[in-house]
């Protein structure tokens, strides 16, 4: 249906687990591209995500990331998101850490270039069952998408 789904995965054998990402894939209208096939799609970004709470005003934080080395800050509905290159990552990380700035989470990450939205509901259905499946699958460690949910 258009999904670039990427998919990180650690293994001891290699065949096994594109058999099962390719049947997972298969199974369910997908199918397996080649080794970084989709990865042009996604950019490597470091990403803290800060609740809104009493007491963080947004123009500090935002002053303290960028000053720190962040490349963008944005105001989600429940949350500041700030994204670095995953180079300065750590050191924004350190220097929002050393202000006492409460993390919801900090990791480097996929970001899609772009989203896309599905609207049919068999579409909706075989990706989320797919996505399932590879949550359950020990071999996969990380997987990115650019579903807009």
């Amino acid at each position: 249906s258009g999904i670039a789904v990427m998919v990180e995965t650690l293994t001891d054998n290699k065949n096994r687990t594109a058999g099962d990402l390719r049947h997972y894939f298969d199974k369910n209208g997908g199918n397996l591209g080649q080794n970084g096939c989709v990865g042009f799609m996604f950019d490597r970004k470091g990403m803290i995500v800060i609740e809104k709470a009493d007491g963080i005003d947004e123009d500090t934080l935002m002053m303290d990331a960028l000053d720190a080395g962040a490349d963008d800050f944005n105001e989600e509905e429940d949350s500041f998101e700030i994204l670095t290159d995953p180079d300065n990552f750590e050191a924004v990380r350190s220097a929002l850490e050393a202000e006492g700035v409460p993390m919801m989470s900090a990791e480097v990450t996929m970001i899609p270039q772009n989203y896309v939205e599905l609207t049919d509901e068999t579409a909706i259905k075989n990706l989320t069952r797919t996505l399932d499946l590879l949550d359950e699958d020990d071999d996969v460690q990380n997987v990115y998408h650019n579903w807009d949910e």
